[in-house]
């Protein structure tokens, strides 16, 4: 997805989409978020990844903008076949 200045949605409110218990299942959400077009973050707090464990207390947070949330549940929520999970 494209920013562009003249958007007035563009810097939109962020909404935390999913929590993660480790930082690898999160990035893989968000790669395949952005390589749909869905800007996403992660949001960690484990010590800038010296502390993992901390994951446990502090879950990582996958961040997406909310007007972009339904469309990138319904990416998360669809198996590679197609079927929507429930």
């Amino acid at each position: 997805m494209e920013y562009t200045p003249d958007d007035p949605g563009a810097a939109g409110e962020l909404v935390v989409l999913r929590t993660f218990g480790d930082e690898l299942s999160a990035r893989m959400a968000e790669s395949v978020l952005e390589a749909n077009g869905v800007n996403a973050w992660i949001s960690t707090d484990n010590a800038g990844g010296a502390l993992p464990n901390l994951s446990v207390g502090f879950p990582v947070r996958l961040i997406v903008r909310a007007r972009d949330a339904d469309l990138a549940r319904e990416l998360l929520d669809t198996s590679a076949d197609g079927a929507i999970e429930e």
